[in-house]
């Protein structure tokens, strides 16, 4: 069980508590019933993941919410071993006023945090979920690599008193064309024209990085396309493939929530109030 929101408290007398780091790891193997703990050092791998869970064999697996928890989430279920990601946001993780803060401290506070049901929870997507997110994402770096593409071939352009056409005007067929009659091949640029070899390369950054977003679309629309809830959100009007997957993908299991205010709040549309 990743999804659990609540804080009740583990039923699991041994807890694996695992500080994750991107190299090296400390875990707290710790017995609920009489607080007794002990600490062990693995890599971050999944083959060293795997055996400390093996040897250890504990109820629960307790990791902060962070890159790696996913696959270790799931190297954990498929050994029949519960799991709870803790949101190290929340308050009760905060360290505050302590002068000694380690990676063991933590992965101990982690254990009887869980075992006391003091530990704030987060949602882990299964594995296809993540993956889908992750093109999301990547596609939507693919348009911010290209529009700095754009800029800088703007840039250069100004530089030499010419310009484009504003907006997608400037990035038609016959544009580019144009585009390409004013650029060298570097090397064959003399000490005036250097600028014109640039162009040519980030015409070629610009072609490349296009076909590589028009990839990420066709296999979106073909994700999009076995998935009923984005069919059901593209009826309504002005709602088009790349949102429905996008509030898909974010939302995941929308059971998991209990009302509306929740999927506000869970979507970053309820303001805080201070005072």
């Amino acid at each position: 069980m990743r999804d659990a929101t609540s804080m009740t408290p583990a039923t699991a007398n041994t807890i694996l508590a695992i500080d994750l780091g991107k190299f090296r790891s400390v875990a707290c193997l710790f017995d609920a019933a009489s607080g007794e703990h002990r600490f062990q050092t693995i890599a971050t791998t999944p083959p060293a993941v795997h055996d400390l869970l093996i040897e250890s064999s504990p109820q629960l697996l307790v990791i902060e919410a962070c890159g790696v928890c996913g696959w270790i989430a799931d190297l954990a279920e498929s050994l029949g071993i519960a799991v709870r990601v803790a949101n190290t946001l929340g308050e009760a993780w905060k360290w505050k006023r302590v002068k000694r803060k380690t990676d063991r401290d933590d992965s101990l506070k982690l254990a009887k945090l869980a075992a006391t049901g003091q530990l704030p929870l987060v949602h882990v997507p299964e594995l296809a979920v993540r993956q889908h997110r992750s093109l999301i994402k990547y596609r939507h770096a693919l348009i911010d690599r290209r529009t700095g593409i754009k800029n800088t071939i703007r840039s250069l352009l100004d530089a030499q008193g010419l310009s484009l056409p504003g907006r997608s005007r400037g990035w038609t067929i016959a544009s580019i064309n144009e585009l390409k009659a004013l650029s060298r091949p570097l090397s064959a640029c003399d000490g005036a024209n250097l600028w014109r070899g640039q162009l040519a390369s980030e015409l070629t950054m610009f072609e490349q990085v296009t076909a590589l977003i028009k990839e990420a679309d066709k296999k979106l629309d073909a994700v999009a396309a076995t998935d009923e809830r984005v069919t059901r959100l593209r009826t309504i009007p002005q709602v088009g493939a790349r949102l429905a997957e996008l509030v898909v993908a974010t939302l995941d299991d929308a059971k998991r929530f209990k009302t509306a205010k929740q999927v506000n709040a869970y979507a970053g549309l309820v303001p805080k109030q201070y005072q």
